[in-house]
This record gives C-alpha cells, structure tokens and sequence, in this order.
C-alpha cells in the first residue's frame, strides 16, 4: 500500500509527503531524519493520511494537495478528522 501524508510541524506549517510506510516514516520524520523541511520544524505530527493502490497514484495526489491552498489543505484534514469521530 501506498500513502500520501500531511504532517503539522511544530512552527504550525504542514508538510505534504508520500511513502509506502508510513508508521516508518512518520517515525523517521519525528526522529529528524525525515526530509529538510520537518528536521528544523520539530516535532511534527501526523495530520492526515490516505491509502492508494498504487506509487504513481500516490505521487500524482501528493502533487494534487501540495498544489493546495493551506485552507484546502486544513478542510481536508478536517474533513478525514470528522469522518473518524462519525464511524464513517
């Protein structure tokens, strides 16, 4: 399985990625040994996630929210942040 990613970082700046494991990577991000970007926002935490089938499909929807406003990209993770509290 394949993942998009949107880490907050501890400046309040998100931080759009991908991988094919994300416990690991999430892990690797918290460590400092993420990319540039997270190393000199610590800590950071996981925001919001989504599985795809597929790496290209996984590159192409990170492309997609990396081209988000930072308002889209809080409705997103708002919108997943709901739908757990509902069971759906």
């Amino acid at each position: 399985m394949n993942w998009v990613y949107i880490l907050r970082c501890g400046d309040g700046s998100l931080y759009t990625g991908w991988t094919n494991d994300l416990e690991r990577r999430v892990k690797a991000h918290a460590a400092g040994r993420g990319a540039k970007y997270t190393r000199a926002r610590l800590p950071v935490e996981l925001a919001y996630s989504e599985s795809l089938p597929t790496r290209g499909g996984a590159m192409r929807r990170e492309a997609q929210i990396k081209r988000f406003t930072r308002a889209e990209k809080l409705a997103l993770i708002q919108e997943r942040s709901t739908h757990e509290k509902n069971g759906t």
